[in-house]
């Protein structure tokens, strides 16, 4: 039987093969972003709540109007950044199914999309599967800065938009409103969409602030802003995102939302409106939780011989692995697997530049008993 070819050359992720090997041999997951901490309270009973009241019918695509309003007001709040919830807000199934739906109504097969690298795995393979092409644009440790002029040689007449993970995965990197200035510039110069994937805003560290990329001057008409709930209530499983554009955008976007997804599930949007609800100091408290774990996680690389590169913010470190002498990065993170029990996802899933076999990427969003016991084993595995 013949097989479109639209995913030629995709496959699943060394995310999701590194969990499946983990599973295999009882270790720690230190690879996918899981984040299996407890779910607040209020965001559990709020999705009981809903289940019990029996709120199981379809929503409309853009998700329920109490939702929309929350996700306007909390932007509003938060960044000073006004979107009309009834027209310019639209709820998606998980940050990934906004991602989707907006490469779809913004973008023709063929049309370049400018990204990061290293970049964030779903992101690079929707934009292939929409038939665009990834156009990399590298970072450079220990901060991750990026070059202006390459930046520019990356533009072309078929250039389209910019995808901006901000603080990213997987290197932890907050763009400065200086880079996301000049980012800006360019994008108007040559009128750019920029998708901007935020859904790691409250994890920042050592001072670090995160700035939208729609509160820049003039950003605000070329941008779609992404955010969730995943990360931030410790529901990855719920598939439950947002996303914010301007109306002619939000309404194309919100068409290819209803195609692909319907609706976000309507129990867990409620859930969603008692999170928003939920005083300041819930955030300030998860902040400095994650700030604690990702020095454990550091701290325990370095002792190791995996020297870390510390990241600003998100729950990620990516870590130098060649010490271990492996040929690849995936023989490096089954190699770690196989004598501590603790898994790390290749740095070739986030390069395509070599530089990719030489790193793996460690996850901390874990409960600090777990995490604990994995900075002990990777001590005690020293290379």
């Amino acid at each position: 039987m013949r097989i479109g070819r639209r995913m030629e050359g995709l496959a699943i992720s060394d995310i999701r093969s590194m969990t499946r090997a983990c599973d295999a041999v009882n270790g720690i997951n230190l690879g996918q972003g899981v984040c299996d901490l407890p779910t607040p309270p209020p965001v559990a009973l709020g999705a009981k709540q809903a289940i019990d009241e029996g709120r199981a019918i379809y929503t409309q695509p853009e998700g329920i109007a109490p939702l929309r309003e929350a996700i306007a007001k909390k932007l509003e709040a938060r960044y000073g950044l006004q979107y009309d919830a009834r027209s310019e807000v639209v709820v998606t199934a998980g940050a990934t199914g906004g991602f989707a739906a907006a490469c779809m109504a913004l973008f023709e097969p063929g049309d370049e999309v400018l990204m990061f690298e290293p970049y964030y795995g779903y992101h690079y393979n929707t934009v292939v599967a929409m038939g665009l092409r990834p156009v990399l644009v590298p970072t450079l440790p220990p901060n991750w800065g990026f070059d202006a002029e390459a930046f520019d040689r990356a533009i072309t007449p078929r250039t389209r938009g910019v995808v901006l993970c901000t603080p990213s995965n997987p290197s932890g990197k907050v763009f400065s409103p200086e880079e996301l200035d000049a980012i800006g510039a360019r994008l108007e110069a040559h009128d750019l969409w920029a998708i901007t994937d935020e859904i790691y805003e409250y994890f920042v560290y050592d001072g670090a602030t995160h700035v939208p990329f729609a509160t820049r001057p003039r950003a605000r008409e070329r941008c779609v802003l992404l955010g969730g709930f995943s990360k931030t209530f410790s529901v990855t499983g719920w598939r439950l995102g947002y996303l914010c554009a301007p109306e002619a955008a939000a309404r194309a976007i919100n068409v290819c939302n209803d195609l692909l997804y319907v609706c976000a599930p309507t129990p867990l949007q409620w859930a969603a409106v008692a999170g928003l609800a939920m005083p300041a100091e819930y955030y300030a408290d998860l902040q400095r939780s994650y700030a604690g774990k990702r020095r454990v996680l550091c701290d325990a690389l370095r002792d190791a011989g995996l020297e870390p590169y510390e990241p600003q913010g998100a729950y990620y470190v990516l870590a130098d692995v060649r010490a271990l002498n492996k040929r690849t990065a995936k023989e490096a993170s089954m190699a770690i697997l196989e004598r501590c029990g603790v898994a790390s996802v290749p740095g070739t899933s986030f390069f395509v530049d070599p530089v990719g076999e030489t790193l793996a990427r460690f996850c901390f969003a874990k409960e600090d008993a777990v995490l604990d016991e994995a900075a002990r084993r990777l001590r005690a595995a020293k290379w």
